[in-house]
């Protein structure tokens, strides 16, 4: 298949580009890393899964240092105090529910709300990339969707046990992606990435995951519209 090709209307050394990308990088960085760290904290409870685990953390911390590269390509210094608080309220949940033994909400959010965030985020910001940021990105993408598939199985596996804490968990913390989402939608323009077609690439592929934990059609539409007045 042909290459989409970057929109010639985008000037990646315009100063607005390169204040807009200085946020969105960091935030992709930050993004990596947290998930970095996440399944490291995992390896430790799901010791049956260490390995799979610890090689997933390895992956992200490999990402996190593509994205860094992409910045430098472009010249641009990554706002990570910006990422940083973009990241804390999913990073505050993510801790307490450990602290808490809640297990499945800790993969509730990493393995399926961080993961679907960066995959919408990766799919609509590829075409509009500049050619270095695109293959990097096209890289990551095919490795995101392993996570996304981890999370999945060991849910699917626990499905019983984990539905009640998974809706609970779903209901705290899917509400805090649509305002995240609205915190970046100008950045996310001036790169040529539009909010509504990121919160589609969201919301199917985010529900496709609910669906194959084993949740049926209904259930789906009601978690998925959790947190939607948000939006």
């Amino acid at each position: 298949m042909p290459q989409l090709e970057a929109s010639p209307v985008i000037d990646f050394q315009s100063e607005g580009y390169k204040d807009a990308y200085s946020r969105i990088n960091a935030i992709v960085i930050e993004g990596e890393l947290e998930a970095n760290d996440n399944y490291k904290q995992l390896a430790e409870r799901l010791s049956e899964h260490k390995d799979d685990l610890l090689k997933l953390a390895k992956m992200e911390n490999r990402h996190m240092k593509g994205f860094q590269a992409c910045g430098r390509n472009l010249d641009v210094t990554p706002d990570m105090p910006f990422a940083k608080a973009f990241f804390s309220p999913l990073h505050d949940n993510f801790q307490t529910a450990w602290q808490e033994g809640k297990i499945v909400t800790c993969l509730l959010i990493q393995s399926l709300i961080i993961e679907t965030f960066a995959i919408a985020a990766y799919n609509i910001y590829i075409p509009v990339a500049d050619d270095f940021a695109r293959k990097i990105t096209e890289g990551v993408v095919k490795d995101e969707y392993l996570h996304l598939n981890f999370g999945e199985e060991w849910l699917k596996a626990n499905f019983a046990e984990a539905k009640a804490e998974l809706e609970a968990a779903n209901r705290q913390n899917l509400p805090l992606v649509w305002k995240m989402l609205n915190q970046v939608e100008t950045d996310a323009a001036v790169l040529g990435m539009e909010k509504d077609a990121l919160v589609e690439d969201f919301m199917i592929t985010y529900g496709e995951a609910l669906a194959n934990i084993g949740f049926n059609s209904r259930e789906v539409m009601k978690l998925s519209a959790q947190g939607l007045a948000a939006a």
